[in-house]
């Protein structure tokens, strides 16, 4: 049986398609799902993929995340850098939390230097595209044990 995974993506992940494709390249966020898919399939996990634009949305699916004890796999995007809410809401998950980025918000603009989510997290995977996502996957597969 596979193992559930939680993989939440945050504010503007919809609209790759109209993002900077210099630190985006040229996908979209259906080629998020299709990689996260792919690579949990592989490794024997059951993806649950989500995305919001909205803070409250997003808490609380870590809230239900939380109270089922369900690993989560999550790409804050901009609220990375200043939601405490969110921050809070993942120090209450009882099972594994991998943050990702698809571009490395160290190589970009001072204000995305800052997560406040990394210090509460498992580790931190930026900066490889989509493959930000399958290497959090292997990694959570390794935390997890599998």
């Amino acid at each position: 049986m596979a193992v559930h995974l939680l993989v939440l993506n945050g504010p503007n992940l919809n609209r790759l398609d109209l993002r900077e494709k210099s630190f985006y390249g040229d996908i979209d966020y259906q080629d998020i799902c299709a990689a996260v898919d792919n690579a949990a399939q592989e490794l024997g996990f059951s993806a649950d993929i989500r995305q919001s634009n909205d803070e409250a949305e997003l808490i609380s699916w870590l809230h239900e995340a939380a109270e089922k004890k369900i690993p989560v796999i999550f790409n804050p995007a901009a609220f990375t850098h200043y939601s405490y809410a969110i921050r809070d809401a993942v120090v209450m998950l009882k099972a594994p939390c991998i943050e990702v980025h698809i571009s490395n918000p160290l190589s970009r603009e001072e204000f995305r230097h800052t997560s406040v989510v990394s210090g509460v997290v498992a580790g931190t995977i930026a900066g490889f595209g989509l493959d930000s996502y399958r290497l959090a996957i292997r990694a959570m597969k390794g935390l997890l044990g599998n």
